[in-house]
């Protein structure tokens, strides 16, 4: 150690080392259990500040006391944001992530990861939540989870069983990406042009759209059902941003459409695609989770 370097302070170095190399992970599990950036910034940055204060000498294996802690965090969160977003004005959609920026998002497989996976996730209560995305979206074995849970191995086998009924029941079989690219830009062409018709043409019969734009004024403050309404609702975006630019990006593993108006970003849409069309649009309009987008880059050089 150098002359004068305070004690410890090696130490600390190591420890922020390695807090550094989990970060993507923990990120990834608060996201997920949240479906919110800045909430789960805010969970990884109090997982450091305690990774700081802990006696790290016996702690035996950092990866899953980090992840232990950051899960529990994170559940704690959902469970006082449920009560804040019974107060939102309109749709919640989960805030998005730029993945072509930050493609690990923590995680080794992109699932629950979907923003229309996401929000599906918002009607499993936290536990269960969390359950689900430690063994599907990072593979911990059962044993695990049931000690970061608190729970026994049973109890959980049967909540991420009751989780993935859950969202087989409400997603459709995925179509292959190449299908996907071709709906989402036919979508963004016809919008782009107003064309209620070709919106039609693309989209199913049952076809759902929301637009999160938490009170903002012109928005639908409910969910449009069916072709002729989401086809009328999305041609109107020529109207509301006349001046917007289209782009395919990447957001949450798939690609999607942002829209820049001014050189400022209006809107986001990621849609979800069945084998008769689209079959969901979902349009996040709200100023703050679209900061939250463009900021995706940061946490790839972001420090403790």
């Amino acid at each position: 150690m150098d002359q004068g370097q305070p004690p410890g302070e090696d130490s600390l170095k190591a420890a922020a080392e390695e807090f550094e190399q989990l970060r993507p992970r923990l990120f990834g599990i608060a996201y997920r259990i949240l479906g919110s950036v800045s909430e789960a910034e805010d969970v990884v940055q109090d997982v450091w500040m305690r990774w700081q204060d802990v006696d790290r000498s016996t702690v035996l294996e950092p990866a899953a006391f980090l992840a232990k802690i950051t899960t529990r965090l994170a559940i704690n969160v959902a469970q006082s944001a449920r009560v804040r977003r019974e107060a939102y004005v309109g749709p919640w959609l989960p805030e998005p992530v730029d993945t072509s920026m930050d493609p690990q998002v923590g995680a080794e497989r992109g699932e629950a990861l979907e923003l229309a996976v996401l929000l599906v996730l918002e009607k499993l209560n936290p536990v269960e939540r969390a359950a689900y995305v430690l063994r599907e979206a990072f593979g911990y074995a059962y044993d695990e989870i049931a000690n970061m849970l608190r729970l026994t191995q049973a109890n959980t086998r049967q909540i991420v069983s009751r989780a993935r009924k859950r969202l087989s029941a409400e997603r459709r079989e995925p179509v292959d990406t190449a299908q996907h690219r071709r709906l989402l830009d036919a979508f963004v062409a016809a919008a782009r042009n107003g064309d209620v018709a070709a919106l039609e043409h693309v989209l199913s019969a049952d076809a759902v759209a929301y637009a999160d734009g938490n009170g903002m004024r012109g928005v639908a403050r409910v969910k449009i059902v069916g072709t002729e309404r989401v086809a009328m609702i999305c041609g109107s975006a020529k109207k509301f941003f006349p001046r917007a630019e289209y782009s395919v990006v990447e957001a949450n593993g798939m690609p999607g459409a942002l829209l820049t108006q001014d050189g400022a970003p209006v809107a986001l849409v990621s849609v979800t695609v069945g084998p008769d069309g689209i079959d969901g649009v979902y349009w996040v309009l709200a100023p703050e989770k679209l900061r939250a987008y463009q900021q995706s880059a940061q946490r790839l050089t972001g420090h403790p």
